[in-house]
């Protein structure tokens, strides 16, 4: 038996009731988007055979509205020819073809009632199936997200990665101290002339830089 026995069932469904109680939401979304594409499959099969039917009962109502056609004007030839048992068989063949008339009639009002009932129910089925889809998209979507965090979450904290960032930093302290080590060396020995010159170099650019603010202030201020 399917998620769905009735079209009435899956029409008057509550989707997202029906998700809350599953115990996998995904699963049973798959089987209901399943049984309501074999339904709209088998009610248009069913509207099919309906049209089918409804062109069938107007050709015969066609056939028996010329034979009440043809009855009566061999009743009026009978009596203009003095006939009247011909005219009277010929009325009561004419009174039984219209009794079809009229059942045909009937036939194809129930077969319009039916198909109308069959339309309303196609749309409301395709907007239950376009719901179901979209309920279907967003748990794929929501299950997608949910994966990628989890491991994202798994290797953000993972001991193993915690470990190596320890030992990265072990190592830098290693070679800070190699640097310290190296530059402990230089400490107290004297400048040489290149770096002498380098100093100078450096104090006229301060001085010059100096100089040339100064000015500028000075020069505002004037102007003010």
């Amino acid at each position: 038996m399917g998620v769905f026995s009735r079209l009435s069932d899956i029409i008057n469904s509550n989707l997202n009731a029906m998700l809350d109680k599953a115990e996998d939401p995904e699963k049973i979304v798959r089987l209901i988007i399943q049984e309501m594409e074999d339904t709209l499959v088998e009610v248009r099969s069913r509207a099919a055979r309906a049209i089918a039917d409804k062109k069938e009962v107007e050709r015969k109502k066609a056939e028996f509205i010329g034979r009440v056609n043809e009855w009566e004007s061999k009743a009026e030839l009978a009596i203009a020819k003095g006939r009247d048992d011909l005219a009277k068989g010929a009325i009561a063949a004419k009174r039984k073809a219209q009794e079809m008339v009229d059942l045909f009639d009937k036939e194809f009002q129930a077969i319009d009632k039916s198909l109308e009932k069959a339309n309303d129910d196609l749309a409301k089925l395709q907007a239950k199936l376009k719901e179901a889809k979209a309920k279907q998209r967003s748990l794929e979507i929501r299950r997608t997200a949910a994966s990628d965090s989890v491991r994202i979450n798994r290797q953000v904290y993972d001991g193993r990665i915690d470990e190596a960032m320890a030992r990265y930093e072990r190592y830098e302290r290693r070679i800070d101290e190699l640097e310290a080590e190296a530059e402990s060396y230089v400490l107290g020995r004297p400048k040489s002339l290149e770096e002498e010159f380098k100093e100078l170099e450096a104090e006229d650019g301060v001085n010059a830089e100096f100089e040339a603010l100064k000015q500028r202030i000075v020069s505002r201020m004037n102007k003010s």
